[in-house]
């Protein structure tokens, strides 16, 4: 059986979906867990149980300070191996991302799958294209809208969620052919925040990252997520999440979706009524 962990969330939700079209059985795991799910709670070591689960799916635990997300997942790895799980993919960060404040929780969490004893997958998901508009927003300039970005000119290569989903259950259909695998799952284009206001037909005003800081810290975003976010404004303005590679074609089969299309529409979605 196939057991995908943080199911109440989009990613995995999408990747029992992808599972249920392929017509392959899986459980979702969740710490509120529906009628068809098993409960799991990484935050809860002694409760958790992989009892006839063969390939698991481990979605690491949310964004949260190290220690607890490292001792989260290393319990997690620890109590999979026990209940004899033989095969373990783990959602992980692009290697492109190792200048990201959240990038050290993940390479902890690899080394000690790697040294778990079971066989394992790496799917090192880049930049969801639906969370590229989370650092902008929305200003009035006249009568018109333009976007306020602390992006700078960086290029990302952005990652429709979709197709990360659709590429995790294609190695969980067939775990024996993706051993020990590392597979970088980012784009084979990239994203600007010109692009995106291009495609929409609008201006983009730039900020620095003080600026920016200043506005997470007026809307109440707690100071560790405020350091997240501009961690990852600093590393996309700065142009080390442009890398591109082949890994995502290969899983899907097919080009990956456009993802200028994806930030865009989300973008226009999140636009004040006129």
């Amino acid at each position: 059986m196939i057991m995908v962990t943080g199911a109440s969330g989009r990613f995995s939700s999408a990747v029992l979906a992808e599972l249920r079209a392929r017509g392959i059985p899986a459980v979702g795991g969740s710490r509120t867990p529906s009628a068809e799910q098993r409960h799991v709670d990484f935050s809860i070591p002694d409760s958790l149980d992989f009892t006839g689960v063969n390939t698991l799916l481990l979605v690491s635990a949310g964004a949260q300070e190290d220690d607890r997300q490292i001792a989260f997942n290393r319990a997690a790895v620890e109590v999979a191996a026990r209940d004899g799980i033989s095969h373990l993919a783990y959602t992980s960060l692009t290697g492109a991302g190792d200048h990201l404040s959240m990038a050290l929780p993940h390479r902890v969490t690899e080394r000690i799958i790697m040294a778990s004893g079971m066989t394992w997958t790496i799917l090192r998901n880049g930049v969801y294209a639906e969370i590229l508009a989370a650092p902008l927003s929305w200003e009035k300039q006249g009568e018109a809208l333009r976007i306020v970005s602390p992006l700078g000119d960086g290029a990302i290569a952005a990652v429709a969620r979709q197709d990360l989903a659709r590429a995790a259950a294609s190695v969980l259909s067939d775990p024996g052919g993706h051993k020990e695998r590392v597979y970088e799952l980012v784009g084979n284009r990239t994203v600007t925040v010109a692009d995106i206001a291009g495609r929409l037909g609008c201006e983009a005003r730039n900020i620095g990252l003080g600026e920016y800081r200043q506005l997470l810290a007026e809307n109440g975003m707690l100071a560790f997520r405020q350091s997240l976010m501009i961690s990852i404004s600093s590393v996309i303005r700065h142009g080390f999440l442009a890398r591109t590679g082949d890994d995502l074609p290969y899983l899907l089969g097919r080009e990956p979706t456009d993802p200028l299309s994806v930030a865009a529409e989300v973008m226009a979605n999140q636009a004040p009524a006129s």
